[in-house]
């Protein structure tokens, strides 16, 4: 975990330096703040900032979308939580490639289910044009985003601010045009649905870019906009202003007063085995995150091999459903159970559970460390088809916030179970030993070649022969593809997790996430909340 968390650090610190000291210069001679600096200004003094995104894109165009020219999260603005997209100037202007796209729409979408303010920050050049096929067309190209501000704007009543702090140009300018509200700043802000270079081949005409686009025009002339400020600073103050007049967010407060967790979150590096594979103590992980105080576990005495209960994190309560790892005592005449596994009756307990927790208002913690579903004769008798299809329909239909945290194993269908991303949990979210993926390496490796590996042991004994070049150097292959596919950093690139945590991080980030899922009414098809009739 500790060289793990080192790594991730040193991943973070350069994504997070842009495109670099030379355009972040250049930014600042224009008058004009980056994107972290107006972030920074923007969330409160002690408030936390919960970056959503950040290695996405990391190891794709040679390293030259570090985060993919925006930064996206959920912070704490004049004392509320507030999603904030910010276009990242100093990376390639701003423009949008396809994972900018991905991006934002996943900060709308935590938006319109947990009923949040978005902020945008905007200064783009519009779409990275030599990537245009993965930006403009498709059903979640760039006009989904526009798309989201209408559902936002018509049915859900999400606040939506936006600030042209830059270059808003083409399409892009209908991001802030169907915000509520909009603020420009004069001198450094420009929007339009053609530059002065697009007008002048258009038309013929030859304009300046203030006269044609600029904050006085658009606050004076064409009423576009609804604010004109002097600079940054005037702008993220006059932002807060505007989000300090909401209304109120009418979120449930905590239950119990807040206390800190009853072991340091430092203490989780030596909790966890350095092998994967090792059993480790479940309680005292969740011990470094939870309120100190009370655990009542649920059924404890029943399927130990699943630990489920109810605790509180930052004053709110919550269940917690996790694997644990090692070997459990099964019923009288049964075999033991292995930690990590879902049985029939493990799935069964969670259903249960989860349906409780639903109907008691309690939102859910899911702590994976799960290897799948248990296979042969003796489980599929058991019906564990059905006991696992009831605990999928259970997750999938609770109505309550849902976390996830994978502190380790994140394989086969327990993934699914265990509120994996396609069943929308509110956050999800990983430790850098965090291992996603159908199934582990070796047991891939036998999937693939176990007939040939038996074929091989087989003629071993008989000629002293092994396995042949090519098939040890394809069996090596598929080693070194599932480790490299199982690494956090591969699932946070390719935004199957919303962040990678350190164990330090971990319970201000989940507190953050829970208030601010508080506000999902639930329950939810996509970004789109059913209606209160059903």
């Amino acid at each position: 975990m500790g060289a793990l968390v080192a790594e991730l650090r040193e991943l973070e610190a350069r994504i997070q330096r842009g495109g670099g000291e030379k355009r972040v210069a250049r930014q600042h001679a224009q008058g004009k703040l980056t994107a972290r600096e107006r972030v920074d200004l923007l969330i409160d003094d002690g408030g936390g900032f919960l970056e959503i995104g950040l290695l996405i894109a990391h190891d794709r165009y040679d390293g030259k979308a570090p985060a993919a020219g925006v930064v996206t999260g959920v912070g704490e603005v004049c004392g509320r939580e507030v999603v904030v997209v910010a276009n990242d100037q100093t990376v390639k202007a701003g423009s949008w490639w396809p994972e900018t796209i991905t991006k934002i729409l996943r900060a709308q979408e935590i938006a319109m289910r947990c009923r949040v303010p978005i902020v945008y920050l905007v200064d783009s050049a519009g779409v990275n044009l030599p990537y245009q096929g993965g930006v403009f067309p498709g059903q979640y190209g760039a006009s989904r985003i526009f798309y989201y501000n209408s559902i936002m704007r018509h049915y859900l009543e999400v606040p939506q601010i936006s600030a042209v702090m830059g270059q808003c140009i083409a399409g892009g300018a209908y991001l802030p045009a169907l915000s509520d509200v909009i603020v420009m700043v004069e001198g450094t802000s420009f929007m339009g649905l053609g530059g002065p270079n697009l007008v002048k081949g258009a038309t013929g005409q030859e304009v300046e870019a203030e006269e044609l686009g600029g904050a006085l025009m658009h606050n004076r002339v064409s009423g576009v906009a609804h604010y004109r400020v002097a600079d940054d600073p005037a702008c993220i103050e006059k932002l807060r202003s505007l989000v300090r007049g909401l209304p109120p967010a009418g979120r449930p407060g905590p239950a119990a007063e807040p206390r800190d967790p009853a072991r340091a979150p430092e203490e989780v590096y030596a909790l966890l085995p350095g092998d994967h594979r090792q059993p480790f103590d479940m309680e005292a992980v969740l011990a470094t995150i939870l309120d100190e105080g009370p655990f009542e576990e649920f059924q404890a005495d029943h399927a130990p091999e699943m630990l489920t209960g109810t605790g509180h994190l930052d004053g709110f309560r919550v269940g917690v459903i996790a694997n644990r790892r090692g070997m459990f005592r099964g019923a009288p005449g049964e075999p033991p159970k292995f930690g990590g596994i879902v049985y029939t009756e493990s799935a069964e307990k969670v259903a249960y559970f989860m349906d409780l927790c639903d109907r008691h208002d309690t939102p859910l913690l899911f702590v994976q460390d799960v290897s799948g579903f248990m296979v042969g004769p003796e489980a599929e008798q058991s019906g564990i088809i059905r006991a696992g299809a009831r605990m999928v329909e259970s997750m999938a239909t609770a109505r309550v916030p849902k976390l996830v945290l994978t502190v380790n194993h994140a394989s086969g269908a327990g993934y699914y179970a265990m509120a994996g991303q396609g069943f929308d949990p509110d956050f999800i979210f990983t430790w850098p030993t965090g291992r996603m993926a159908v199934m582990e390496g070796e047991a891939a490796v036998q999937a693939a070649f176990g007939r040939k590996l038996s074929e091989a042991a087989e003629a071993a004994e008989g000629s002293g022969k092994g396995l042949d070049e090519e098939t040890a150097a394809a069996i090596e292959r598929t080693r070194q593809d599932y480790e490299h596919q199982l690494d956090a950093k591969y699932a946070a690139a390719r935004g199957f997790v919303d962040a990678i945590l350190s164990p330090e991080d971990t319970r201000p980030a989940l507190s953050l996430a829970l208030r601010c899922s508080l506000g999902n009414p639930g329950p939810h098809l996509g970004p789109f909340t059913l209606p209160d009739s059903l």
